[in-house]
């Protein structure tokens, strides 16, 4: 069984359960993420979703998908528009069951799925364990924006040690991808798991090295916070670097966001 299926599904419901009890007004509120707005953050998550399962069920299908995709983009069609425009614009509760009903069959599908089984997928082809990972990379990181702009602070699960190795993994691409040579030594990492216990990754060293909260690393990775609104404890130039520059997800290389304008204020 492919426990990081099951662990994609715990943080979907972990979100879902956070946005059930809401009116549908509720998810017209914009987060910090470009301005989205909490349905945009719920169609994009879904759409993927529904991409990631098509991969698996129906390749060709799938190809169909890629083609369309690339066409809306030539036209300089918006993400957010074309998601809207598949999803013939659902909103609100009535979306969010769409998202509910569809990331639980997924995780049925891939729990019991050969992990090593190529799927395609928009870049280069990838193993369905990269694809979960990835999925449950991007719910724990949109879902972010949502929990920001309800002021509710997430209670982080150990699974995002997926999060973690999928950061750690990235290191080189991150660089590759802004067309830049990587350095030749990964950052010794000493992090926190929610639970308590220590994670530690890469040859130790005590002149390169990244130490402190796994969730907060994962919110650099991500791009969710600006290196600069954690308590992450950053040493050596090559790990600065790589902080200010990291991007643990595929696509044309993103900016992180400015200091100070991703944050959680509690309500």
């Amino acid at each position: 069984m492919l426990q990081t299926a099951l662990d994609f599904k715990s943080e979907s419901d972990n979100l879902y359960q956070t946005l059930c009890h809401l009116a549908d007004k509720d998810f017209e509120q914009i987060t910090q993420f470009k301005n989205w707005t909490i349905n945009n953050v719920i169609q994009h998550l879904h759409f993927f979703n529904w991409a990631a399962h098509l991969s698996i069920k129906d390749e060709q299908a799938f190809r169909k998908l890629t083609e369309d995709l690339k066409e809306s983009r030539a036209a300089d069609e918006t993400m957010v528009r074309y998601t809207e425009r598949n999803l013939d614009g659902v909103k609100g509760q009535n979306l969010l069951q769409l998202w509910q009903n569809l990331y639980s069959e997924m995780s049925d599908v891939l729990k019991l799925t050969e992990p090593k089984k190529r799927v395609q997928w928009f870049g280069p082809d990838m193993s369905v364990l990269s694809s979960v990972t990835a999925r449950l990379m991007e719910t724990w990181a949109h879902g972010l924006d949502i929990y920001d702009t309800l002021g509710i602070a997430r209670k982080e699960n150990d699974y995002i040690r997926n999060i973690v190795v999928l950061g750690n993994n990235t290191f080189a691409w991150s660089f590759l991808n802004r067309g830049e040579q990587a350095p030749k030594n990964k950052p010794f990492l000493q992090l926190v798991a929610p639970s308590g216990g220590i994670w530690n990754f890469n040859k130790p060293s005590t002149a390169n090295f990244i130490a402190g909260s796994a969730a907060e690393f994962c919110q650099v990775v991500t791009q969710t916070r600006n290196i600069q609104d954690t308590s992450l404890n950053v040493k050596g130039s090559n790990a600065a670097y790589w902080m200010s520059i990291a991007q643990c997800f595929a696509g044309p290389p993103r900016t992180p966001p400015l200091p100070g304008t991703r944050y959680c204020e509690i309500k």
